[in-house]
């Protein structure tokens, strides 16, 4: 069983008397976990990074740390590090002098300091880089030299503020990989923040969604994607239909003039709800054989699938498929029962 060890208890914050960046968050870590907290910019979710950081104190609430009330910690008292998008490194020293600055500060002896670059620098695959000058790095190799060095103080917690940000496309999904690679060798807790949403589902073990300075979903990845709370959630993680309807009783809706089975229950008799279909989950058919029928406005070729645009009656859907019809097609479409998600209004 996980161990918990950070809690954010009625956490808020709020700047310049009257901005609510944090409303009363309640939250919990457990150690050798990845969570991330996602969310669009403006969300909150590094002013919560930078308060469990001690960077930042909250104007009410409590940070605990191992049971431990830490609100008035700071920062170098704490058991933890930070990553930030920008690395921080020292372009005067060599990559051994980087990752070795913290150990000299701690007065941490020579044959001590050796030992713990070596490991550092080989969990993030910089072995035999020990000279190299900083600027000769690539933009991964340098988040990998700011990785070693705030790992090689053995702290409990690694904070990483949209690390990736600055890489490229392919180095960033490489490096989203190493990354979950090096949080399972180190067996700390890593707290990620992003607003990529396929960063979050790729490395984490449990993500949290955030919106104006509130929760809105704490779950494992695919919980979020497949059983969001709300509209918002969503919205936000993936491609999403999001229809209004009504729950006519238990496992049976209404959206789009049809009824729909469900799986869904525990909603009033002819509540009004948000239905959420992923594209990927609706079947293109012959018209006659549909739930739906709909004409194509549009088809995108994606790479590894084509994204359709279908008109209906009351709602233009998106689908993506592998097989495409043709611009202007009458077709039909259909959805299972247990891909139809029903939520309360938000």
């Amino acid at each position: 069983m996980s161990k918990e060890l950070i809690r954010l208890t009625d956490v808020s914050m709020v700047f310049d008397g009257n901005t609510t960046v944090l409303d009363n968050i309640n939250l919990y870590f457990n150690d050798a976990e990845f969570l991330t907290l996602l969310g669009p910019s403006g969300c909150g979710k590094t002013t919560t990074l930078r308060i469990i950081g001690g960077f930042q104190k909250p104007t009410a609430g409590d940070v605990f740390f191992d049971g431990i009330r830490i609100n008035d910690l700071p920062p170098y008292k704490r058991q933890i590090n930070t990553v930030f998008q920008k690395y921080a490194l020292f372009t005067h020293m060599n990559i051994y002098e980087n990752v070795a600055f913290g150990l000299r500060i701690s007065k941490v002896p020579e044959d001590e300091i050796r030992k713990r670059v070596d490991e550092s620098l080989n969990m993030v695959n910089l072995a035999g880089y020990e000279q190299r000058s900083v600027n000769s790095l690539s933009g991964g190799q340098q988040q990998r030299v700011a990785i070693a060095r705030a790992i090689i103080n053995r702290p409990k917690v690694l904070l990483l503020d949209e690390p990736l940000g600055a890489l490229d496309l392919k180095l960033r999904k490489g490096m989203q990989t190493e990354l979950k690679k090096i949080q399972q060798q180190v067996g700390i807790t890593f707290v990620y923040v992003t607003h990529d949403q396929e960063e979050a589902l790729t490395m984490s073990d449990t993500i949290v969604v955030m919106n104006e300075g509130r929760i809105q979903q704490i779950g494992t990845p695919i919980d979020i994607y497949n059983e969001p709370k709300n509209a918002f959630v969503a919205n936000f993680i993936g491609e999403s239909n999001i229809v209004e309807g009504v729950m006519e009783r238990d496992y049976l809706v209404s959206f789009a003039g049809r009824t729909f089975d469900c799986v869904d229950k525990g909603f009033a008799l002819r509540e009004p709800v948000d239905v959420v279909v992923r594209p990927e989950d609706l079947v293109i058919s012959a018209p006659e054989t549909g739930q739906l029928m709909g004409k194509v406005e549009s088809v995108v070729f994606k790479g590894i699938f084509y994204e359709i645009m279908v008109a209906g009656e009351t709602f233009t859907w998106k689908v993506q498929t592998t097989r495409a019809p043709q611009v202007g097609q009458l077709v039909g479409l259909s959805v299972e029962p247990d891909n139809i998600q029903v939520m309360h209004k938000s």
